[in-house]
């Protein structure tokens, strides 16, 4: 069973194309961004053109990937996160991200999901909790579906193939789909 609360943000587990590649970003983090970004979490674009850490009940781009840049000693790092107040040297920042509204992936649910959930949407819940040891997320998804007729951030598709993950468990797993894509706005929306 899936009673074990661990959860790992927002993981591709597939394309219908076969190709799930993470976008790369130039200059896609402001240097000196005050919050961290982790591996999973949901983000999304901001005036400027840059990613931010998106909250929940927001229309979102994709998740966060992992960052590489010059930091001002002159070090290059590769990281799966990105550390809170981090400067750079211009120029030397690429941030990526998965960003494909058709990208399948898996997240674990902040409770039990049943069966009759596949269809219906709910938001994402805990978006700014991980851990920045690790920097891994442990973004939820939310088990308040909001039914027939509404919209939340993620639709749910079908539950994760894992042994001992089944539909009920306490903390279930399943694949869901990006529902309210950042960039599926209405014709003049703008960021």
């Amino acid at each position: 069973m899936s009673a074990t609360n661990a959860p790992f943000g927002l993981r591709p587990a597939f394309h219908p194309s076969g190709l799930d590649r993470a976008t790369a970003l130039a200059d896609g983090i402001t240097s000196g961004y005050g919050s961290a970004i982790l591996k999973g979490q949901p983000v999304k674009y901001v005036t400027g053109g840059v990613i931010q850490p998106a909250a929940a009940d927001e229309a979102f781009v994709g998740a966060f990937a992992g960052v590489e840049f010059t930091d001002t000693t002159g070090r290059h790092r590769v990281s799966n996160n990105w550390p809170a107040s981090t400067a750079y040297q211009t120029g030397s920042c690429t941030a990526y991200f998965y960003a494909d509204p058709n990208i399948v992936y898996e997240i674990q649910a902040d409770g039990s999901l049943a069966q009759t959930s596949i269809g219906d949407e709910a938001n994402l819940s805990n978006t700014t909790a991980g851990s920045v040891t690790t920097g891994l997320s442990q973004c939820t998804l939310s088990t308040t579906l909001v039914g027939a007729g509404n919209s939340a951030q993620m639709r749910i598709v079908n539950l994760a193939p894992y042994p001992g993950n089944d539909w009920g468990d306490s903390f279930t797993i399943v694949r869901a789909t990006i529902a309210e894509f950042q960039f599926a706005g209405a014709a003049g929306t703008a960021i």
